[in-house]
C-alpha cells in the first residue's frame, strides 16, 4: 500500500479521509494547511506516493502547494479536492501535473476510488 499525504484545513474531513484511507491498508500522514504539508514533504521527501490536497486552505492553498510539489517531487502524484466551483476551474491549469479535481461533498467510496485510481495511475 502507498503512503499517502493529506491536506485538509477542516478536521473532521482531514480525519474521515485519513481513517478511510487507513482502512485501505495506506499509511497516511496529515497537515492542517499546505504550509505544513511542504513541510512534512520536505523532511521525508522520498517517503509519499500520493498527495491529496484542499485547494482552498489558509496560508498555503492546495493549488500553490500543488506547484511547489510537482516542482520538487516530480514523482509524486497529486490529488486535489474542493468544495467550490471557482477554486476547481482555477486548478484546470494545472491538468499537466495533477491527476484530477475531486468535488465536495464525496462519499468514502468516492474518495477511496480516486485515490486508488491516482496510485494505479502514477505506478
Amino acid at each position: 500500500m502507498a503512503r499517502i499525504l493529506v491536506a485538509e484545513d477542516e478536521d473532521a474531513i482531514r480525519c474521515l479521509i485519513a481513517r478511510a484511507l487507513s482502512l485501505d491498508g495506506h499509511d497516511v500522514v496529515t497537515a492542517n494547511d499546505g504550509a505544513a504539508a511542504l513541510d512534512l514533504l520536505a523532511r521525508a521527501p522520498e517517503a509519499f506516493e500520493l498527495l491529496l490536497t484542499d485547494i482552498r486552505m489558509p496560508v498555503m492553498d492546495g493549488i500553490a502547494l500543488a506547484l511547489a510539489a510537482a516542482r520538487d517531487y516530480p514523482d509524486l502524484v497529486i490529488l486535489l479536492m474542493t468544495g467550490y466551483a471557482d477554486q476547481r476551474e482555477r486548478a484546470h491549469g494545472l491538468d499537466a501535473l495533477i491527476h484530477n479535481v475531486i468535488p465536495k461533498p464525496f462519499s468514502l467510496a468516492e474518495i477511496r476510488a480516486a485515490v486508488a485510481s491516482a496510485l494505479a495511475a502514477g505506478s
